[in-house]
C-alpha cells in the first residue's frame, strides 16, 4: 500500500534528525495545553510521536487516495455554474472531505479553535507529502495561512466567527490580492473600500487571477484611503462569499487545473477590517505572502519528487541498445542531479520552516510574555532580531531555488523519458506543466531574488555563514568543509565589489550572488546530516562488482551526496564571482542595440 511518508527516506531522516522537540516546546509553551485540551501532548515525546503519526496518516491518504484521482482531476478541471458558483473536480471534492475527516485543515491553528497547533516545518512536510500526490490540491490544503493571517491579526470575534470552521474544514479560502493593473504590483491596488454613514466597510471592484477564488473567505487587500497612493493607502478585509461576491470566469490554464483561479467582481460587498487600518500591505499581506511562499516552496518539491519518481522507475526499467538506460552515464548524470537538487531544496526548505517558527516564538514571547528585568529581555530582543532577519532571506531563497528546482527536475524526467515523457501515457507531462506556475505565483522568481539579494548584501547571509561555519562536524569532512569557507570569502569578495557598482549593478547581478548564497547555505546543511546522530539505515541498489550490502547509513549516504555537491558548486561558484566582479553593464547600457526594437504584430 503506497504511503507517500514512509516510502521517503529523506523526509524521515529530517524528521530524526531536526530538533523536534525544541519546536514542540515553543508550540505548546511548555505544554501548558495539554491541562486544557485532552490531545494536546504533555511532553516533547508525546508531541513528536503525534507529529509522526499525522504525517504518516497523510502519506497514506496521499498514496492511496489522492495520488489515484490526479490524473482524472487534471482532465476534469472545475466548473463554473450558470449561477456563478463553481463546483471543484470530484477528486479535489473527495480528497478535501477526507483531509477535513482526518482533521488536519487545521495544521497550525490554536487548540481553542479546533486546530492541532503543529509547527510549521510539520505544515511544510505534509505540503510537499500532499503536492507529490496531487499539486493542484495544495493549493487548498495549502491555503492555510488565511486562517493564520486571521489568527495573528484580527480581532476576537472575527477569530471566532471563522476560525473553527477553518479548522473543521468546513470552509476554504482565499488570498484575493492581485488585479488586471496590479499583478504583483500590489502597491498599485485600486479595488475600493468604503464605509457608510454607519462606520459598516464595504468592496467594490475587480480581482484577478485569484487561487480558490470561489472559496467560502476572502482576505482581500483594497484602498481604504482614496486620497493616498502605494501601499500605505491599503487594508485589508475579510468577507463571505454571498450574493455580491461574483465569479465573472474561471481561467484557463497550462495546469494545476484542479486549483480554480478566480476572476472575481464585488459589487458593493459587507466586510470587516482585519487589524489596523493602512496596514494591510506593509504587515498582513507581507506575513500572509511569506507563509505562503514557504507553501509553493512545499509544492514544488511534491512536484520535483513525483516527477523524479517516474524518470527513476522508467531509467531502471526501460532498455536500449540491450541495457537499461540508467546505465547509460548521461542519464545517470541526470538521475544523479535531479536527486541531489531535491535534497538541496528540501534542506533549505526545512531549515527555513524551522527558522520561522523559532522567529514565531520569539515573537510571541515578546508580544505576550516579555521578561521584566532588563537583562534577561536584551538577549530575547537580539535572538528575534536575528531570527527575523534569516526568516526574511531563507524564505525568498526557498520559494526561488525550489520553484526553478521543480521546473529543471520536471524538464528532465521528461528528457529521461524520450518520447514517452511527451505523452499523456505517463504523469511526467503533468508534473512538468504544474511545475511551471511555481516560479510565478506568490511573487516571480525575479521579485524573490531581489528580497533575497538586500539580505545577501547587508550581511545576514554573511553572518549565518559563520554561525553555520561554527557548528560541529564530522572530521572527515575538514576538506568540504575548507571548500565552503573559501566559497564564503569568494561571495564577501562579490559583495564588496558589487556595493560600489550601485544598487542598480545589485539587481543585475542578484541572481548569481543568490545563487552563490544558497549553495554554501545548502553544502554545511549537507556536512550537518553527514555528521548526524540519527542512526537510520537507507536501501542501496545493488550492482555487478559492487558491494553486496542492500543498506547504507543515512549519514554516509549524505557524505557521499555532500562531497558531489559541494565540489561541483565550488567551480560554479569561482565562475559565478568571476562573473559578477567583472563589471559588465551590457545589459544596462546597450539594452536597445542587443534586444531591437519592438517589432509590430
Amino acid at each position: 500500500m503506497p504511503n507517500f511518508y514512509t516510502d521517503n527516506d529523506d523526509i524521515r531522516f529530517l524528521f530524526k534528525h531536526l530538533d523536534l522537540g525544541e519546536l514542540a516546546g515553543l508550540c505548546e509553551e511548555d505544554f501548558k495545553f495539554a491541562s486544557q485540551f485532552d490531545y494536546a501532548p504533555a511532553d516533547a515525546g508525546e508531541a513528536i510521536r503525534n507529529y509522526e503519526m499525522v504525517l504518516d496518516s497523510i502519506g497514506q491518504l496521499s498514496g492511496e487516495f489522492i495520488a489515484p484521482r490526479a490524473e482524472s482531476v487534471d482532465r476534469e478541471g472545475n466548473t463554473l455554474n450558470p449561477d456563478g458558483s463553481v463546483s471543484y473536480a470530484k477528486g479535489i471534492a473527495e480528497s478535501l472531505d477526507k483531509l477535513a475527516k482526518a482533521e488536519v485543515m487545521g495544521f497550525t491553528l490554536p487548540y481553542r479553535f479546533g486546530g492541532i497547533n503543529f509547527p510549521n516545518l510539520v505544515y511544510s512536510m505534509a505540503i510537499e507529502i500532499v503536492s507529490r500526490a496531487d499539486a493542484s490540491l495544495m493549493n487548498i490544503f495549502g491555503l492555510q495561512g488565511i486562517a493564520e493571517t486571521i489568527n495573528a491579526f484580527a480581532s476576537e470575534e472575527i477569530k471566532q466567527r471563522y476560525l473553527h470552521d477553518f479548522a473543521a474544514g468546513k470552509v476554504t479560502g482565499a488570498m484575493v490580492l492581485t488585479e488586471p493593473d496590479a499583478g504583483s504590483d500590489l502597491q498599485a491596488v485600486k479595488l475600493r473600500a468604503f464605509q457608510d454613514n454607519a462606520g459598516n466597510w464595504f468592496l467594490h471592484g475587480v480581482k484577478r487571477f485569484i487561487t480558490n477564488g470561489c472559496g467560502e473567505v476572502l482576505l482581500v487587500l483594497s484602498r481604504s484611503e482614496p486620497d493616498r497612493s502605494g501601499g500605505l493607502g491599503l487594508s485589508l478585509f475579510v468577507c463571505d462569499r454571498g450574493p455580491t461576491v461574483h465569479i465573472r470566469r474561471l481561467e484557463d490554464k497550462l495546469g494545476i487545473h484542479g486549483s480554480p483561479t478566480c476572476e472575481i467582481f464585488f459589487d458593493n460587498t459587507p466586510c470587516q477590517l482585519i487589524g489596523e487600518r493602512q496596514r494591510g500591505l506593509v504587515t498582513y499581506v507581507m506575513a500572509l505572502m511569506n507563509g505562503a511562499r514557504i507553501g509553493i516552496a512545499g509544492q514544488s518539491l511534491g512536484i520535483a519528487e513525483a516527477a523524479y519518481r517516474v524518470a527513476r522507475d522508467y531509467a531502471s526499467s526501460r532498455k536500449q541498445f540491450g541495457i537499461a538506460i540508467e546505465k547509460m552515464p548521461a542519464v545517470r548524470d541526470l538521475l544523479i542531479d535531479m536527486k541531489i537538487s531535491l535534497e538541496a531544496g528540501r534542506a533549505l526548505l526545512y531549515e527555513t520552516s524551522r527558522v520561522v517558527d523559532l522567529n514565531i516564538a520569539y515573537q510571541k514571547q515578546l508580544e505576550l510574555n516579555p521578561p521584566a528585568d532588563k537583562e534577561q529581555l536584551k538577549p530575547i530582543k537580539e535572538q528575534a532580531r536575528r531570527l527575523d532577519r534569516l526568516a526574511s532571506i531563507l524564505t525568498p531563497m526557498s520559494k526561488y531555488f525550489c520553484s526553478e528546482m521543480a521546473n529543471r527536475v520536471a524538464y528532465d524526467s521528461i528528457q529521461v523519458l524520450g518520447g514517452s515523457g511527451y505523452m499523456r501515457d505517463y504523469a511526467v507531462e503533468r508534473h512538468a506543466r504544474d511545475a511551471r506556475i511555481t516560479t510565478i505565483y506568490e511573487g516571480t522568481s525575479q521579485l524573490q531574488i531581489v528580497a533575497a539579494v538586500r539580505g545577501v548584501c547587508s550581511g545576514t547571509a554573511e553572518k549565518y555563514l559563520t554561525e553555520l561555519e561554527q557548528q560541529n562536524y564530522d572530521p572527515q569532512l575538514e576538506d568540504l568543509l575548507a571548500k565552503l569557507a573559501e566559497g564564503t570569502k569568494q561571495l564577501k569578495r562579490a559583495v564588496t565589489f558589487v556595493k560600489h557598482q550601485g544598487t542598480e549593478y545589485m539587481d543585475l547581478y542578484g541572481r548569481p550572488l543568490v545563487d552563490i548564497a544558497i549553495d554554501l547555505i545548502v553544502g554545511y546543511l549537507f556536512c550537518d546530516y553527514a555528521s548526524s546522530k540519527v542512526d537510520m539505515d537507507v536501501p542501496i541498489d545493488v550492482e555487478a562488482g559492487e558491494s553486496k550490502e542492500q543498506t547504507m547509513p543515512m549519514k554516509k549516504r549524505k557524505a557521499i551526496v555532500a562531497r558531489r555537491f559541494i565540489t561541483k558548486n565550488t567551480i560554479k561558484i569561482d565562475a559565478l564571482v568571476q562573473l559578477i566582479c567583472s563589471g559588465d553593464k551590457s545589459t544596462l547600457a546597450d539594452f536597445s542595440a542587443l534586444v531591437g526594437p519592438v517589432v509590430e504584430q
